[in-house]
């Protein structure tokens, strides 16, 4: 791709399939680009695997561009994307690192206890901080716990889900097989995202049953916000589905952004009793890399 820029110039035209693909290989032109051509591909283009259901719907990432989105984005950024919340989280942040901190120690206790390496999976006490961080932010709880067997399950689940989302699927360009689903994508998909949504599911009727019992909360979290919103009728949803929510709870983009972000100052701040180097180099390892010089618009 890169020689072709040599032959081509900047700003490349494919044909992949049935999809048409924009390749950007130049500052310059990426800013005219953003500058003035921003919301003629302003939407994202959703693999097919995304649209199982109809997921890419209730997220920001992957959601078209429109009244539904900018309603999303509006409530998120309210929220969550301001420092005053983010500053509001400090004696959470320690409290969630110090629980994974412990429970990774416990979980290699146990490997060692019986007769194992001590090794554990670091990946999935990575994934329930991050859910219970995410958690404890929309309503106002942890979520997961690792000895929780249904924990286990959801972990699994949405890696499955992570990992078919950014899969190369031939259905993708050439339409005309998705009937076939040749490569079982979408079959898999749909097994397991049913079952990260049924898990996700249970927190908001725990919570829809308290606004019926008439329990009444001193403040207000994120899914207050969003099973409260009501639309003007010009721009926009009247209301959020529980479907949309379900799905903003179980993955989106900006929350996990907001986590990077809040993750990259936990290593300036006093280590606790459980604290090891090896965390702190994890966090750091994650965060994400600059962005590529390439711009790929589907």
């Amino acid at each position: 791709m890169h020689k072709w820029r040599q032959t081509y110039g900047p700003v490349i035209w494919l044909k992949l399939g049935a999809v048409n693909t924009m390749v950007v290989q130049s500052s310059a032109a990426a800013a005219e680009l953003f500058k003035k051509h921003d919301l003629p591909f302003a939407d994202r283009r959703a693999p097919e695997v995304l649209k199982a259901y109809d997921f890419n719907q209730g997220t920001l990432g992957m959601n078209q561009f429109g009244g539904h989105w900018r309603v999303l984005r509006r409530l998120c950024s309210m929220e969550f994307l301001v420092n005053k919340r983010m500053n509001e989280t400090t004696e959470l942040r320690h409290r969630i690192r110090e629980n994974m901190e412990r429970w990774i120690l416990e979980e290699s206790a146990a490997s060692r206890a019986q007769g194992g390496t001590g090794a554990v999976q670091l990946s999935r006490f990575l994934f329930l901080m991050a859910f219970n961080l995410v958690g404890n932010l929309m309503l106002s709880r942890d979520l997961l716990d690792a000895k929780d067997p249904e924990s286990r399950l959801f972990f699994d689940c949405m890696n499955k889900v992570l990992e078919l989302a950014g899969t190369p699927n031939i259905a993708d360009y050439l339409p005309w097989l998705k009937w076939l689903d040749p490569a079982g994508m979408m079959r898999n998909m749909k097994k397991n995202l049913k079952i990260t949504m049924r898990i996700a599911s249970r927190f908001i009727q725990e919570r829809l049953d308290d606004i019926k019992a008439g329990k009444v909360r001193d403040k207000k979290d994120f899914l207050d916000v969003l099973l409260e919103y009501k639309g003007d009728g010009k721009d926009g949803p009247d209301t959020m589905t529980e479907k949309n929510i379900n799905i903003v709870i179980t993955v989106n983009k900006d929350y996990y952004n907001l986590l990077t972000k809040l993750l990259q100052e936990e290593p300036n701040r006093p280590a606790s009793k459980f604290s090891t180097p090896l965390l702190y180099k994890t966090w750091k390892i994650t965060t994400p890399p600059c962005p590529s010089p390439c711009i790929y618009i589907y």
